[in-house]
């Protein structure tokens, strides 16, 4: 058949400054708690990971991402950091962080590891320092403390709500027993905002980062990057009904909020709490930190910003190397829904000489498998469970999921996969309701499910227990019993499995430096179609019902078997033409 390629290239290094090496790396997310368990106590931890590593160097990434393991009282499975330099017992100790990442740079894998600067848990001793002494203090300037309006200072100093649900202000009681100031937490009340206009906060920061360099991790990714300044004044602000982290509706602004909070009001006015200008200053700072160090090292922004030229503010030459591109996971699967974020994502960066991430899954979403299958609005941060509208079908989910990772893997630039999405696992929906364990499930009474889905241990070996993640059969949330079939030494070696899909896929992307191409859209195949050429490699997707010609060509690799010289619905195909 005839095909035709636009005028238009889309170069992903167009402006690149350099060829460093998280401009085209495939970086595995690693959610401790639920990857290997070597203690056998139903929690992952960090010997764990140093077993499994041999795995994901076959698998074929680049570097690890570890999602927090310091010191917490795991109110909100670590997100809440009572010592940002020392490991929770729970995951292991100093020498065995160091015993892991020495093993992963053996393996030529590069370790990022995360940071979460916007709040620190109420069990962190600053915070402790902080209500021991009294209004005024400087160790209370390190937080956001406020008196309470009213007579006696019985209301919140404003009408915040929590991404979890309820009021982001809580009241103290002083040390004498008198009802006190209140403290906002933008998060669970466990989880103090930081001051960041405080001086003291920046530096304790930098220290914080030094810290992590010295022992030789390659970067860090930023949680709630778009966070930690808030507007002067700590305005009043109504939410648009029904707004998500990125989801439906977006500001005059394009700014978009974490789950269950909407992005902007009624008039438009921006959340005074994200994405304020301020927050520009700290990562130059930090920029000027990182810098110092050999390596390339990284900072990657979780910045729930858009549009995707606002975004891309956070990854100017001086500040952030990556940011995550939301826009892209939470486009629908559709030809020219898929069309317009690559080209937008790719000149967005590409402007500010940067690359384009691409993610589908993380920690804190429905899993792709799962979710490119709903037939209901699911706001981000929501989740899904027995009860919800529009459940998945588990076959399409998995067949699109392996589609939409096929065409993601084809893109110039770095890809984010996270640990399980490479067994094609879908998200656990039926878990008990005694089992759950995120704050937003407390916190909105069981109105909204929140992430435990996302976030169960992974199966590794089918007839283990726990399928292999231990060898107790304990697990932190319990695992669905048909996820034996999904278990990685069911997969290994057997030609068509999701595992295979993700390791010829990766292996095709370094053997051609597809990260680093150059992307041409190829035209006359179908509005349901998204084809492009990068670095010699051609990628089709059919996003749409009805099977459509393909060009003639030798298969490299597909998403679901091609055959007849037709791509059937839901499928990917990389070729040689």
């Amino acid at each position: 058949m005839t095909i035709a390629s636009e005028s238009t290239v889309v170069s992903a290094t167009a402006s690149a400054p350099g060829t460093e090496w998280w401009r085209s790396a495939v970086i595995y997310q690693i959610y401790p708690r639920s990857f290997a368990d070597l203690t056998g106590d139903g929690v992952g931890d960090l010997p764990g990971i140093t077993a499994r590593l041999d795995s994901l160097a076959a698998l074929g990434v680049d570097a690890i991402w570890l999602s927090p393991f310091y010191t917490s009282p795991q109110k909100d499975a670590g997100y809440d950091v009572a010592d940002y330099c020392d490991v929770d017992p729970l995951f292991g100790t100093l020498a065995d962080f160091d015993a892991m990442q020495a093993r992963a740079h053996e393996l030529g894998l590069r370790v990022i590891v995360d940071i979460v600067p916007n709040h620190t848990s109420d069990a962190h001793r600053w915070f402790r320092e902080a209500i021991a002494t009294p209004a005024g203090s400087t160790e209370r300037a390190r937080y956001m403390f406020r008196d309470g309006k009213g007579a006696s200072g019985e209301l919140p100093p404003n009408n915040w709500e929590s991404v979890f649900g309820g009021p982001a202000w809580t009241r103290l009681t002083e040390p004498d027993g008198t009802p006190g100031q209140w403290y906002l937490h933008l998060f669970d009340s466990s989880q103090p905002d930081l001051d960041w206009e405080n001086p003291w906060v920046r530096e304790q920061f930098r220290d914080i980062l030094r810290f992590w360099l010295d022992r030789g991790v390659d970067g860090f990714r930023v949680d709630v990057a778009h966070g930690m300044i808030k507007a002067p004044g700590l305005p009043d602000f109504t939410p648009k009904p029904g707004g998500s982290m990125g989801g439906s509706g977006s500001n005059a602004e394009g700014v978009a909020l974490e789950p269950g909070i909407s992005d902007h009001s009624d008039d438009g006015e921006t959340a005074p709490f994200w994405a304020q200008d301020g927050v520009h200053e700290i990562y130059r700072d930090w920029h000027t930190v990182l810098a110092a160090y050999d390596g390339d090292r990284v900072l990657c922004a979780e910045a729930w910003v858009e549009p995707l030229t606002k975004l891309a503010r956070w990854v100017r030459p001086d500040e952030m190397h990556q940011a995550f591109n939301f826009s892209y996971l939470e486009t629908p699967w559709t030809g020219p829904a898929l069309r317009r974020i690559i080209d937008e994502s790719i000149s967005a960066f590409a402007g500010v000489g940067a690359p384009s991430t691409w993610v589908l899954s993380n920690h804190d979403v429905v899993r792709h498998a799962s979710r490119l299958a709903l037939t209901a609005e699911n706001p981000q941060g929501a989740g899904i469970g027995p009860k919800s509208a529009g459940l998945p079908d588990t076959d399409l989910g998995l067949h699109r999921a392996r589609a939409a990772t096929a065409l993601m893997l084809g893109l110039p630039g770095s890809a984010y996969v996270y640990q399980g999405e490479e067994l094609g696992l879908p998200e656990a929906i039926h878990l008990p309701d005694d089992s759950r364990q995120d704050p937003t499930w407390f916190r909105t009474n069981g109105e909204r499910y929140g992430r435990d889905g996302c976030r169960v241990p992974i199966p590794w070996e089918a007839d283990a227990p726990a399928f292999g993640f231990n060898a107790t059969g304990e697990s932190w949330l319990p695992q669905p019993a048909e996820w034996a079939g999904y278990a990685r030494d069911a997969q290994l070696g057997v030609e068509g499995s999701t595992l295979e899909l993700y390791t010829r896929l990766l292996a095709l992307r370094r053997e051609s430096d597809l990260g680093m191409g150059t992307l041409e859209w190829i035209t006359g195949l179908g509005e349901s179609v998204v084809a492009f050429t990068n670095a010699g490699i051609t990628v089709i997707a059919n996003t749409g019902q009805v099977p459509v010609e393909l060009p003639i060509g030798t298969v490299l690799a597909a998403s679901g078997p091609v055959t007849g010289g037709s791509l059937p619905a839901d499928t990917t195909v990389w070729l040689t033409l």
